[in-house]
């Protein structure tokens, strides 16, 4: 990934959050258009081509996850980082089902929405941690549709994920799949570096978004 400075747009209707979001992301991201409203923040969005959109939930006009599906239809390499103050398991679904490529509570440290916008900029999905567990519940191996074709793992590296998704500690793995605890971390450390996640949930919610498990 290039050293440039991401280019970010953040569609949000409450002013004093929009500012605070506006500080702290451009300390870090070059912040190049924001909008109050869900039809402002489409134009806005369409004209400056950003490539991070920072998009609240709850916008006035067009919802924040209709504005993700038409922003992922129209710019699919615009990545989006939704914001929300809810941990609603139907929201949060209909934000992946809709493209969201990071969702974070508002109430999380503002740091979180700068590790979530870089993260999503890399190609990597970030859920709070307070909400990563509704996806997993939601999306248990047993009823997601495997795509072992397009998966980047190999087989075994999706059994280490699978038993990941499933809440199994390292050791438990170990056990399970008769390797060594070594082995289980060196797979591990492959699968996040494939997936171009920043940690074990991540790269659990992101093979379960996809169908790799």
């Amino acid at each position: 990934m290039s050293e440039e400075r991401a280019r970010v747009v953040i569609v949000e209707d409450h002013a004093l959050t929009r500012e605070g979001m506006r500080t702290a992301l451009g300390a870090a991201y070059a912040v190049i258009g924001e909008a109050s409203d869900g039809i402002a923040g489409y134009e806005t969005i369409l004209r400056e081509r950003p490539d991070v959109a920072v998009i609240d939930l709850g916008l006035p006009g067009v919802d924040g996850i209709t504005l993700t599906q038409r922003v992922k239809a129209e710019l699919p390499a615009t990545r989006v980082v939704i914001m929300t103050m809810v941990d609603v398991e139907e929201e949060v679904i209909a934000a992946l089902a809709a493209g969201a490529d990071a969702y974070c509570l508002k109430s999380s440290p503002i740091e979180v929405l700068v590790d979530a916008v870089r993260i999503a900029r890399d190609g990597g999905a970030y859920f709070d941690p307070r909400i990563a567990h509704v996806v997993l519940a939601r999306f248990s191996p047993r009823t997601t549709p495997a795509a072992r074709g397009d998966s980047p793992l190999s087989p075994r590296e999706l059994d280490v994920l699978r038993l990941i998704a499933d809440g199994k500690a390292n050791s438990e793995i170990a056990v399970a799949l008769n390797i060594g605890l070594g082995t289980v971390k060196g797979h591990i450390r492959d699968i996040l570096e494939k997936l171009r996640a920043a940690d074990r949930t991540q790269a659990a919610v992101f093979a379960l978004r996809r169908g790799l498990i």
